[in-house]
């Protein structure tokens, strides 16, 4: 709804003369555009493609995967927070409620802000997202289904749970735990800062995505390669957004030159050559 209501107030705008809707006609295009690829999201995850079938061996092969390059365990994250009470609360309502009004936040800052570099940071935004809905079929538990390991889901033992009792339904599905879409999202907003901005305080914001991180370990909810590659999936789609542009300008470049040669001398110009 929210896209089709954008899409008329974008062709709206277009029917105006140029100039009295400058900046609403590229405001309802581009939210058309999120709010389109956000309800293909949300679609896409009722496919019934994914099953519970394997997320259980996954989840133990990354854990031992993860012990063999000798990474600390989410374990000790987990504790710690545990350990300090007063963590273990503003944890778990990180997790639940920062990455989403994070992500919108940003991007009506690069698009109001920044304007020319918003394509970009949206294309790797949506190249992210497409390569955590693919590989979200390949069943992954997070650490928190296996209370064996010491593991605990943090979020439902303080009462903030995002997650019904259905691993395959509620707001998430439970089994897609990776990618981590937290970790990825989180470093689109903390990258893209830090590289749209100018500010020195612009480095503040690497703060988001090591946040984001931790928690997700310390909720129980993400192992740390759900995170890492998230985040490889997001500098593969920018560098892709990048050689795409690059590719179409070499190919418009022959246009341009012919453009500029045939264009008429300017008066008085000698023309003897």
């Amino acid at each position: 709804m929210a896209a089709l209501i954008s899409i008329l107030v974008w062709l709206g705008c277009r029917a105006l003369r140029p100039g009295q809707t400058k900046h609403l006609e590229p405001a309802a295009l581009e939210f058309a555009i999120i709010a389109a690829l956000y309800s293909v999201w949300r679609l896409a995850r009722m496919l019934p493609l994914a099953t519970t079938s394997g997320a259980l061996g996954r989840g133990r092969d990354i854990a031992s995967f993860e012990q063999a390059l000798h990474l600390p365990t989410e374990l000790s994250v987990q504790r710690f927070v545990l350990a300090h009470d007063w963590l273990a609360s503003p944890t778990s309502w990180y997790y639940a409620t920062v990455h989403v009004p994070a992500l919108i936040a940003f991007l009506f800052w690069l698009f109001f802000r920044h304007r020319d570099q918003y394509p970009h940071w949206r294309n790797g935004l949506a190249l992210l997202t497409a390569g955590c809905l693919f590989i979200r079929f390949v069943r992954v538990a997070p650490p928190r289904f296996f209370p064996d390991l010491g593991y605990q889901d943090l979020t439902t033992h303080y009462g903030i749970s995002v997650y019904g009792n259905d691993v395959q339904r509620g707001i998430s599905d439970q089994f897609a735990a990776m990618p981590s879409i937290h970790v990825g999202w989180a470093a689109v907003v903390s990258l893209g800062i830090v590289a749209a901005s100018t500010s020195p305080w612009r480095w503040v914001f690497l703060l988001h995505v090591i946040l984001t991180t931790l928690v997700v370990a310390a909720t129980g909810h993400h192992w740390w390669m759900d995170g890492f590659v998230a985040v490889a999936l997001l500098l593969a789609g920018l560098a892709a957004d990048s050689a795409g542009r690059r590719f179409i300008a070499r190919r418009r470049e022959p246009e341009r030159e012919l453009a500029a040669s045939a264009e008429p001398a300017p008066l008085g110009a000698d023309t003897a050559g």
